[in-house]
């Protein structure tokens, strides 16, 4: 094999340009399919976590006729005693936190501007509230205490001219079916990092959203984030009650789930069809090559060498072709997606309903995807490099050492 190596090695130096440009377009070729991989990684493993902690939590209980669509605070839709229910299950070891939450309808109104939004009721002490905590731009948070604060996204605050202090007017579809309105003063301003999500939100303690929406001592769900999202179907089993519905995360993001499958499927497919084109340009360096040495692979042959042995050679440098494109492309693909992954890359409000995806995507760059395509781009390349090794391997000695007289 060493003395394979050793010829393969001279006979790519002998057009040093043609073989640097062919290892060269595989390189690029790499570089763009592993930063793609990076960058759909990241987009959805993104999309993923921001879901799980703002929307549906790992697990959601809810009463058996409650409809999320509806934002309906209509008793019969409601948990009764919210805060008994949740803590029997934050009681069990899997569960990181599980906090009550009331989603009713309103609309914020400031002079002749208004937006519509939900509003959320919140226990402001819950850990499952920290990406609105950590994410405060301006003021301070909701406490339990406060009946005449409300805490709203920088989108809402920047459309609507608000800022921490200023009064904002709201209107609320009551339990009764009827609307009631009261003045509110802007205690934080936050942002999530989601323009889509946070234009559309506001934080009232739970407290007050009750009383205000006519709710009682009633909530919508029950929020819970556990330590370990695969344990969800294993907790969900072990909350009892005819009266609720638990729904596990993989339940709630449906969409999600199958666009996450899909775009692997995507990259399997658009990786294929971009190293297929690329692995044309060493195909063609290779065959040039045979035509180059037609009289030098009639020697070999008449000196003993036989075809399998000139098809190992020729495939030994288009493995040396492939692993300089491999190893240059790794190396570039890794350093943009590391680039990327730090900075990010801004898309703004991409408007996407039914899942929740940043203004920023960063890349984030998976071992097994490094693997999956440096092995795909290795052996495409050898496979189309075959056709060329068999055609020189085929070749005649007599009629070989004619081509060049």
């Amino acid at each position: 094999m060493r003395n394979y190596l050793k010829m393969a090695y001279r006979n790519l130096l002998r057009h040093r340009r043609r073989s640097a440009l062919s290892a060269l377009a595989l390189a690029i070729a790499l570089a763009l399919l592993v930063f793609m991989a990076a960058f759909f990684k990241g987009e959805m493993r993104s999309s993923l976590e921001d879901t799980l902690r703002l929307s549906s939590g790992h697990l959601q209980v809810r009463d058996i006729d409650y409809d999320p669509d509806k934002s309906s605070v209509a008793w019969g839709y409601l948990i009764e005693k919210p805060s008994e229910v949740a803590a029997k299950i934050a009681s069990l070891p899997p569960v990181r936190t599980a906090t009550p939450r009331l989603f009713a309808s309103g609309i914020v109104s400031v002079g002749q501007d208004s937006a519509g939004v939900q509003i959320i009721g919140i226990e402001p002490d819950s850990e499952a509230n920290a990406p609105y905590r950590q994410g405060l731009v301006a003021g301070e948070f909701l406490t339990a205490e406060d009946r005449n604060g409300i805490v709203i996204g920088t989108p809402l605050a920047e459309s609507l001219g608000l800022q921490v202090g200023s009064t904002l007017n709201l209107l609320v579809n009551t339990a009764e079916g009827t609307v009631d309105e009261q003045t509110f003063t802007v205690r934080g301003i936050f942002s999530t990092g989601s323009s889509n999500y946070d234009k559309g939100i506001v934080l009232l303690p739970l407290a007050k959203a009750q009383a205000f929406s006519g709710a009682g001592d009633r909530a919508s769900i029950i929020f819970v984030l556990l330590e370990d999202r695969e344990q969800a179907q294993a907790v969900a089993s072990a909350i009892t009650g005819a009266a609720y519905k638990v729904l596990t995360w993989q339940e709630m993001n449906e969409l999600l789930v199958l666009v996450n499958d899909f775009s692997n499927a995507y990259i399997t497919f658009l990786s294929l069809i971009i190293l297929g084109v690329t692995v044309t340009v060493i195909v063609n360096t290779m065959l040039m090559a045979v035509f180059e040495r037609t009289r030098e692979i009639g020697i070999l042959a008449a000196l003993g060498m036989k075809g399998r042995q000139i098809i190992t050679l020729f495939l030994t440098e288009a493995a040396l072709l492939a692993l300089g494109g491999v190893a240059v492309g790794l190396l570039a693909g890794g350093a943009l997606s590391a680039y990327f992954g730090r900075v990010g890359i801004y898309f703004g409000d991409l408007g996407v309903s039914g899942m929740i995806f940043g203004d920023r995507i960063y890349p984030y760059l998976m071992l097994d995807d490094v693997l999956r395509l440096s092995v795909t781009a290795f052996l495409v390349t050898l496979l189309a490099c075959l056709y060329p090794a068999r055609l020189a391997s085929r070749m005649e000695p007599v009629e070989a050492l004619r081509a060049e007289k």
